[in-house]
């Protein structure tokens, strides 16, 4: 009953031509065409979106989607979190139809993070073009990337993902900062049953977006480069410069969403086939090299 991996991510925007400009000029993404025009449809790969951007007053997350590798699967973690008194709420079929995907259902971890659980692969049955000439994302079984959430019931959090979703550890870290606590805020990265070294990601860090970051994959570091351009470019706010993580060996680069939070925009992630074989670490410094943070406004 493992989810498998980062299915998509639902956000509310105030500016959803500031989202076009940002995903056309400087990600890469294709945009869709949508019957509604309050909604924003980003695409970066076979499946029909993985942004999806709705039109309201507010700039926040809505949804992150975990996806589960089939029915039986998606079945038994609803029964789990059901079991486990989980509030879980069923998509209905037009719902469902909106997200192409076979079923979804929805609830929030203990930290108050929208989740949205769903199983079934559609494809859009037309290729994936970035109008930057970005040849593509890394995605398949590893889904569109991972996700970072605030998380002020750091404990409790942890545990909902490990227990109920059938995520593993991958690494966690202590964040100190000047005039922070003494022990530093816990950070614990966690992976699917797929290959990405953690899907979603945990944080005792405030967020008023409800996303810490977001991470996509490119091909090579060249097309990070270029994004990196692109980026400086339009003025997009660099959060941190280009630099190389200790745990996943991710080569990347932080920028500031219209959204609020950050886009890590990055290539050469380590892939672990099994996860049997891997004893999960405690970082002391993250970065090898690089990622000099910052945070802004």
């Amino acid at each position: 009953m493992s989810v498998r991996s980062l299915a998509y991510i639902r956000l509310q925007a105030t500016d959803l031509d500031a989202w076009r400009r940002f995903g056309e000029t400087v990600l890469g993404t294709q945009t869709v065409a949508s019957d509604d025009p309050d909604v924003l449809l980003l695409r970066i790969d076979s499946r029909p979106w993985r942004f999806r951007i709705e039109k309201g007053a507010a700039d926040k997350v809505l949804a992150v989607g975990l996806e589960y590798p089939d029915a039986a699967q998606f079945e038994a973690g609803i029964a789990g979190l059901r079991a486990a008194g989980v509030t879980v709420t069923p998509g209905s079929a037009a719902e469902t139809r909106l997200r192409h995907v076979q079923a979804f259902a929805c609830c929030t971890d203990p930290s108050g993070n929208p989740l949205e659980l769903c199983w079934g692969n559609t494809v859009a049955g037309t290729p994936f073009v970035s109008p930057l000439g970005v040849p593509g994302f890394v995605t398949g079984e590893m889904g569109m990337g991972h996700a970072v959430m605030p998380a002020m019931a750091y404990e409790a959090t942890r545990a909902f993902y490990k227990e109920l979703l059938g995520f593993g550890d991958s690494d966690e870290m202590r964040v100190h900062f000047p005039g922070g606590p003494e022990q530093g805020l816990g950070m614990c990265f966690m992976h699917a049953s797929g290959p990405r070294h953690h899907t979603v990601a945990i944080g005792e860090l405030p967020s008023p977006s409800g996303l810490i970051h977001v991470m996509l994959e490119v091909p090579s570091l060249d097309d990070v480069g270029l994004a990196l351009d692109r980026a400086l470019a339009a003025g997009v706010h660099i959060s941190a410069t280009l630099g190389r993580h200790t745990n996943d060996r991710m080569v990347s680069f932080y920028m500031r969403s219209p959204g609020g939070f950050d886009i890590e925009y990055g290539c050469g992630g380590t892939q672990y086939p099994d996860w049997s074989v891997v004893t999960p670490t405690i970082t002391i410094k993250e970065d090898l090299w690089g990622h000099k943070w910052d945070f802004g406004q």
